[in-house]
Order: C-alpha cells, then structure tokens, then sequence
C-alpha cells in the first residue's frame, strides 16, 4: 500500500458510501475534496467538508497511519495549522494539532471497493516488464493520444530544465551551450559522458579561434581525447600530434582524463569518425546556432547538418588501417537523433527565453522524424502499441522512464484509466 493510492482515492472519492462518518462518530460529507499540493506541507488545500452541521474549508493530511502525524512532526509544525480532516488508512492513535485540538480524522480502510483495492494490488504487483503491460492493449485510442502528447511536452520541459543549468554554466552563451549540447550526442550512448567532458577541456572560446582550420579542429579533439598517445607510422597521425602539442601548449591546455571507447560501436560510428565531423561541421557552418535557430523543417535542418568526415577518413576508420574507400557523411537517422535530443530542445528553450511559443512548430519536426529503434520500444511494439513518428518514440521512452520505472501508476494516464474502470 502507498500513500499515493489514499491520494487517488480522496481525489476521486473512490468510496462505497456517502454516508461518512469520522472516527469521532460525526456525520461527513465531502463538499470539494481541495487541489493536491505537490509541494511542502498538507496534501490537499482548499478543501471544503461539512462534519455535523459545521461547514469547514482548510486543508487535509492523508498518511497510511494517523501515527504517522507524529513521525513527521506534523505537531510542531504551524503550516499543519489549518488541517481540518486527517485521512488514513489505519487509525492507531488519535491526534492533535499544536493547540492540542484533536482532529477529525476518517479512515478509509472500511469505505473502498475491494474490488478497486484488488484492482489497485494487481496493478503494482511488479511482475512483467511494465505493471499494465496485460491491459494497456485496452486503453481508447483518444486516451492514448492526449497522453503521448503531454508526455512529449513533459520531456520537452524536462530537458529544457536540464539545458537551463548548462546554459548559466555556459555564462547565457548560446552558442557554447550548442557546441556542448551537440558534442555530448555526437558521442551517442556510449561516449556521450566523455565527449561531453572533452567539451568542457576545450572551451568553446578556444574552438571557436580555430575554426578556420578544420585540421586544427581534429588535432584539438583527437589530441584531448587521448588518441594521438601512441607512435603510428602514418603521416596525417604524425601531423596530428605535432599540431597538437603545438595547439595545447599555445591555449595552456591540461592533460585530459577523457577515456574515449570503440568497443560495442559499429566503424561508422567509430570516435575517430564523429570527431571528424563534428570537426567538419563548425568549420563549414560558422554561426550554426544562428543557423539552427532559423531552421524551421526537417529538410533544413538535415542539409545544414550534411557534412562528412575529412578527406582522410575516406580509407580509414581508425589511424593507419587502411579499409575499402568510402565518405564518412552522417547519416539521415543520425541527424534525426541530433535533431531529438539537441536542436528541439535547444529550440524550445530559446524559444521560451524570447518570449515566444514554437511547441506546434516543435510537434511537425516530431512528426516528420521516424521513430527511434530501442529495447523500450520494440517491448512496446509487442504490447500492440503502434509508433508512426517519434511523436510516439519520444512520449513512450517518458512513460517508461519517468512512470513505469518509478512505479507511479496513480498520476499515469493510462493506471488511472484502469484503476477508473475497475
């Protein structure tokens, strides 16, 4: 039993009876059962309860136990001053408020539909890989719908949440926070902490100086992600390191404890590639956050980002091994990840810091995406849930991890919906 199943069954007065009585033996009738606070202090405020004949309108405090006023305190605090109705599950001890007044408490261990309870047990017994993964199939396409899109909003706002931080570490400089941004997810899942980090060892400030020199570029990049420590009988790899301890001694650059990886990456992938490119893309595209910025369609934003690896690595994917000929471009669905995780939030963002609303310009660049490929939502694939655009990817991958991981079934939609119908 949780907490938050008491909160649901106040919220909706999920109860067999209207005929409510306290412990106390007075007569209730709920009025307004008051605004959930997801804040400090009583669960609910503004809620208005007729005990007897009295009309009251103040807050009410829901615990699994009426002992559990004491364990938090709740007596010694003044925000807990204005409590009208204590809501428990159990009632182990009456309770009082600072003036020592008892306070009227219900339980609500007598009053709910078993079959809800039953219902409510089922729902979070921890069994399979999602707890609704058995019903979720049963859910109306409209409920689906409307919640897919405020959990596309809810990530959205969550990880402009997250970019605001970086930005005032970034001293409100846009285009820093850009080339953070886009560094981390050059390096995809796997060296996505370390090319973020390797970000932060060559600030944008130095990068930018060099930005004429697409050479200069990779020989930063390489030279602070610790490739350029072996002897290679290669020349480029040899010119490398020569410009490189050049460049660090010029910027007074510290030795890097940046720990690039290949293992587990297919060669296009390879750390070696992506820091080409990403090399390539600043020096072609110089004020590419002004450019990012006034992108409005997909089709922008994937010929603004078409460049390819230097010249060298057309017959290499790492340092003196030769392979078959082939431009190294990024691909659509790489851009299209780019575009999820950086250019859509870092728009919104901006977006918001000006003033102005995009999420319906924001919604066709989702809609025009295809979905992404992941073990998340090929399980969802299988629970007949259809992914038509990364509309659906994108507001699925928040279900998984920010509901069904944190088993919170009672503010999800779709548990609600289930536990609604019980």
């Amino acid at each position: 039993m949780q907490e938050e199943f008491l909160h649901y069954i106040w919220q909706y007065q999920k109860v067999t009876t209207f005929s409510l009585k306290t412990v106390q033996g007075n007569q209730l009738q709920v009025v307004s059962v008051g605004e959930l606070n997801t804040n400090s202090g009583p669960d609910f405020y503004n809620s208005r309860i007729v005990i007897g004949n009295q009309e009251w309108v103040g807050t009410v405090e829901i615990h699994l136990k009426a002992s559990d006023w004491y364990v938090h305190k709740h007596q010694c605090d003044s925000a807990y001053n204005n409590v009208i109705l204590h809501v428990v599950w159990e009632n182990d001890v009456a309770i009082f408020d600072v003036s020592q007044n008892k306070i009227e408490t219900l339980v609500l261990k007598d009053v709910v539909d078993k079959k809800l309870l039953f219902s409510y047990k089922n729902l979070l017994h921890k069994k399979n890989w999602i707890n609704c993964e058995n019903q979720i199939h049963t859910i109306d396409a409209f409920t689906l719908s409307f919640w897919k899109e405020k959990l596309l909003i809810q990530r959205l706002q969550r990880k402009a949440n997250e970019l605001e931080c970086r930005l005032l570490e970034a001293e409100n400089n846009w285009e820093a926070l850009l080339y953070q941004m886009l560094a981390k997810n050059f390096g995809l899942k796997i060296n996505a902490s370390e090319f973020q980090l390797l970000a932060q060892n060559i600030s944008f400030g130095v990068f930018k100086k060099e930005l004429f020199n697409q050479f200069n570029l990779e020989a930063l990049l390489y030279g602070q992600s610790n490739l350029l420590e072996e002897s290679i009988q290669d020349s480029y790899y040899q010119s490398l390191q020569k410009e490189y301890l050049y460049l660090k001694q010029k910027y007074q650059l510290k030795d890097s404890l940046v720990n690039i990886q290949f293992f587990r990456l297919r060669p296009a992938s390879f750390p070696t590639i992506r820091l080409s490119q990403f090399s390539m893309l600043y020096h072609n595209k110089k004020g590419l956050f002004s450019k990012v910025i006034a992108a409005k369609t997909v089709c922008d934003i994937h010929e603004l980002f078409s460049v390819s690896a230097s010249e060298y690595w057309d017959e290499y994917y790492t340092f003196g091994n030769r392979s078959l000929k082939r431009k190294k471009r990024l691909s659509k669905s790489f851009i299209d990840l780019l575009i999820l995780n950086t250019i859509i939030p870092l728009k919104f963002m901006y977006a918001k810091s000006i003033g102005e609303e995009n999420f319906e310009e924001l919604l066709q660049l989702y809609k025009l995406i295809n979905p992404e490929k992941n073990t998340i939502l090929t399980n969802f694939k299988k629970l007949k849930l259809k992914l038509e655009s990364s509309v659906d990817s994108q507001s699925l991958i928040e279900l998984k991890t920010e509901y069904c991981n944190k088993q919170k079934c009672l503010q999800c939609e779709i548990g609600n919906k289930l536990l609604y119908h019980s």
